[in-house]
């Protein structure tokens, strides 16, 4: 991705869907404007910085918490309505910051030699699975009955795959399926909280998507943990990230601005997890995903 492509803006249309919301009261619109206009800077500062590496990544990290504390705690946690506050997480309003966040990793001075090859990334529907569904016997001759299954991923390094079938060798129009997929090699799901249910979930779509694509990579960064950690060797999850090295605030603390506030500025986003994870990408740029004609100077198939 050059470092000029546009990047997505998940986070800014959430708040935009957000200011547009009937049930958000004048009162909101107004934090969330206020919100609108600090993103705004947010992203300047982040296109402006000349650091490198992990210099770079750490300031990010840095401005990321700064925006993130502006957003969570000045304006939802201390000022926002019930509303807001019940109802930022069906919003997307603080978990789509992380999905903003991470495709402004893939510049040339964070991960190198992404220069020369076309892909796109952000939130992605990711292809799962492709079957043929024909309707009956005499269904064989006609028009393709081809299923796709897809998921959205919060991130993802994908590229576009187009397809056509067709029964006939000529493709005659109308006798054609056709469309098109993301094809993510490497995909990430960001999540506030993590509890058992939401890891056996991610687990679940893992699998389905190294069914699909089996050089992926998948893995799960979460901001607050809310359940023992588990092996993710056991699942077809590469590795979960603890992006605050925190555990999920007790229920009757959850809407007390207080301990929200406490929380953010005692455990703020980790810029070494972030490396780390950067450093992830990087190990799957650099590697050959598959070369069969090193198999005999191996000793192995993989």
């Amino acid at each position: 991705m050059p470092d000029s492509m546009t990047r997505p803006t998940p986070h800014l249309d959430k708040l935009e869907a957000a200011l547009v919301n009937p049930k958000c009261g004048d009162a909101d619109r107004g934090l969330l404007r206020r919100a609108k206009q600090r993103y705004t800077t947010w992203l300047a500062a982040m296109n402006d910085l000349h650091s490198t590496g992990n210099a770079r990544v750490a300031d990010m990290v840095r401005l990321l918490n700064e925006y993130k504390d502006y957003l969570e705690v000045e304006l939802i946690a201390q000022k926002g309505s019930d509303f807001l506050k019940r109802q930022k997480g069906q919003l997307k309003l603080d978990n789509s910051v992380m999905e903003e966040f991470l495709p402004h990793l893939l510049r040339s001075e964070i991960v190198e030699r992404l220069e020369g090859t076309s892909f796109v990334t952000g939130p992605q529907q990711a292809f799962m699975s492709l079957a043929f569904m024909p309707s009956g016997f005499r269904s064989l001759g006609g028009r393709p009955s081809v299923v796709i299954k897809s998921k959205d991923q919060d991130f993802a390094i994908a590229t576009p795959i187009h397809y056509q079938f067709s029964s006939s060798g000529d493709f005659p129009e109308g006798g054609t399926a056709g469309g098109e997929f993301a094809l993510a090699v490497f995909a990430a799901e960001t999540k506030v909280n993590l509890d058992k249910t939401m890891f056996q979930e991610a687990a679940g779509t893992a699998q389905r998507l190294k069914q699909g694509c089996p050089v992926a990579r998948y893995f799960v960064l979460v901001e607050y943990l809310d359940m023992t950690p588990e092996d993710p060797r056991l699942a077809e999850i590469d590795n979960v990230y603890l992006l605050r090295k925190a555990k999920r605030l007790p229920f009757e603390q959850r809407s007390v601005a207080a301990s929200v506030e406490r929380q953010h500025k005692d455990f703020p986003i980790s810029a070494d997890v972030v490396w780390a994870f950067t450093r992830q990408i990087q190990g799957f740029v650099d590697s050959a995903w598959y070369d069969a004609d090193e198999a005999l100077r191996r000793g192995s198939f993989v």
